[in-house]
């Protein structure tokens, strides 16, 4: 059962990859960039509900952490374009309050790792921290006080492009034998979250 998990998590992560970074140089919002799209949320899906079996068969925090953002990014991410019409529904608010619970059990946690001198509790504080920030757009989105008015395309960007990151650290950190952990847990996120800094400031409209 491991194995047949394992490949379909290698497989599923492997087209997400792919699928993600075409969408991600490519023009945004046509017929082509949605049809990907879908590719890719399936594919992520996929990949963080494996990661999330493999790491309930043999513990591992790495797939744990990766399984946990993939699946919360990508799964709030493709209902964003849902909330331009609508307001947040009790799925959504689940998703959000879970999210809640994983942010404070990593920066916790990650904060006891690195008091015990374990470096890889920085990973687990900044992943905490990041997930507290997404937890709190959230609440200002679903309550009705967002900071753009197009709230639900910026932050639809913002989460796709999240689960990338985790796709591509999970891709760096598990074929990597040249950088330290910690720099390829994080190497992602400090080259990729400018990008999605520069996209949210482009396509916001202030409210």
């Amino acid at each position: 059962m491991f194995s047949i998990f394992l490949w379909l998590h290698i497989i599923s992560g492997s087209i997400g990859l792919l699928s993600g970074t075409v969408n991600l140089v490519k023009r945004k919002g046509d017929k082509a960039h949605k049809i990907i799209g879908k590719v890719f949320f399936v594919s992520m899906c996929l990949a963080g509900v494996s990661s999330l079996i493999l790491a309930s068969i043999h513990p591992n925090q790495f797939l744990f952490v990766v399984g946990v953002f993939t699946l919360y990014q990508v799964l709030t991410g493709q209902r964003y374009l849902i909330l331009k019409k609508q307001q947040a529904s009790y799925y959504e608010w689940f998703l959000t309050a879970s999210m809640l619970i994983f942010a404070i059990y990593f920066a916790g946690y990650g904060a006891y790792k690195l008091y015990q001198g374990v470096f890889f509790g920085i990973v687990l504080m900044v992943f905490g921290l990041f997930a507290l920030l997404m937890v709190k757009t959230d609440y200002a989105n679903y309550t009705g006080k967002p900071m753009y008015k197009n709230f639900w395309l910026v932050t639809h960007l913002q989460r796709m492009i999240g689960a990338y990151i985790a796709s591509l650290t999970a891709f760096l950190v598990v074929n990597n034998t040249i950088l330290p952990g910690v720099i390829a847990w994080l190497l992602p996120s400090v080259l990729l979250v400018p990008f999605i800094m520069a996209w949210s400031k482009k396509y916001k409209t202030t409210a």
